[in-house]
This record gives C-alpha cells, sequence and structure tokens, in this order.
C-alpha cells in the first residue's frame, strides 16, 4: 500500500524588531515553534556586520519572533583595529525585567593606554551597562543596541576616562529567561 506524501508549504514570519518580513517552510504551522532564525544585518547597517538569531513563536495562525541572540562578526572588529591603539573586552550577566542577558562589550581607544585606564574602562561600562538593563525588557534592549543608542551614551561616560575610537556591544544573547515569562507562553 502506497504511504501518502506530504508537501511543505511556506508561512509568513514577522519579525518586529528589524521589521522584516521572511518566509519558513514546514509541514504544519505548529512545526515553527520554537525554531531559530539567523538573519544577517550587514546590509541593514551598511557594512557592519551583524547577525540576529531569532526565535519564533506561534500563536493562534500567525508566527512572531523574539530575539535571542546579536553578533558582530570578528573579521568587522579585527578592521577596527589599528596599530598604536588597545582593545578592552569583558563578559558578564546582566538582570533584564524579563530574563538573564549576557553582554560582551567591545571597546578600542584611540592611543595605547596602561593596564590601569584599560580595566577603569571596563569597570566603568559593565557597571553603566548592568544598571541600563535592570530598568530594560529583553525585546528594548536588543532594540537600543540595534539603533546605537546605548553604544554613543556608554562612549559618552566613558570620554570621561579615556576618549574611545569605538564602542560596540559584540555579544548579547538571552542566558535565561525568568520564570514568569516562561509560564505566560506556556498558556
Amino acid at each position: 500500500m502506497a504511504i501518502a506524501k506530504r508537501k511543505k508549504k511556506f508561512y509568513d514570519v514577522e519579525m518586529p524588531l528589524i521589521k522584516k518580513k521572511t518566509q519558513l517552510q514546514a509541514y504544519e504551522l505548529k512545526e515553527l515553534d520554537g525554531r531559530f532564525i539567523k538573519y544577517d544585518l550587514t546590509r541593514l547597517f551598511k557594512g557592519k556586520a551583524m547577525l540576529i538569531t531569532l526565535k519564533t513563536k506561534v500563536k493562534g495562525d500567525e508566527v512572531f519572533t523574539f530575539p535571542k541572540e546579536l553578533r558582530i562578526l570578528p573579521y568587522y572588529l579585527r578592521r577596527m583595529v589599528r596599530r598604536g591603539t588597545n582593545y578592552v573586552e569583558d563578559s558578564f550577566l546582566a538582570d533584564s525585567m524579563d530574563s538573564k542577558i549576557r553582554i560582551k562589550p567591545y571597546l578600542i581607544t584611540r592611543r595605547k593606554v596602561s593596564r590601569a585606564v584599560r580595566k577603569a574602562l571596563r569597570n566603568k561600562a559593565r557597571e553603566e551597562l548592568v544598571s541600563w538593563a535592570k530598568e530594560s525588557t529583553t525585546e528594548k534592549i536588543f532594540d537600543e543596541t540595534l539603533k546605537g543608542k546605548i553604544q554613543k551614551e556608554l562612549s559618552i561616560k566613558l570620554k570621561k576616562i579615556y576618549p574611545l575610537s569605538l564602542c560596540e556591544i559584540r555579544v548579547l544573547e538571552v542566558d535565561k529567561e525568568k520564570e514568569e515569562k516562561i509560564s505566560e507562553k506556556k498558556e
């Protein structure tokens, strides 16, 4: 006896964070729940090589996405570092209103600086980013990072310690969602 073949269909997926639509292929709409989408933002940001990872959520007959990770590609950062400069990296967890977020800032100074100055930059950046994340939701954090708003504010605050040639958030990822949000999604 022959088995009937199923055919995959394309389903529209809304990405409100970057104001784009895309299509995903699946047999049924339910299969799209929990799927990850990687989207290249390089053309949107005029050569700033970025990748965003979004997680899908099915509600009724529509598919929505939520940000999971935002990453600047290494080749862009290597291009920004010049001879006679220093860079400062850090990695830490910060609590937002609805999740725990891993933030990895990347700072490049204009000239070579001492270790004490680099440490002061790192600590001040961590302090500012943790306080900023505490007051915001995950969606707002990703939105402000994409627009470059937080990088600009951070650069102005760090300029008092030492002027920077580049202030970026290299990686921004949702490490763990809080319990209330998870229980809301299940209902």
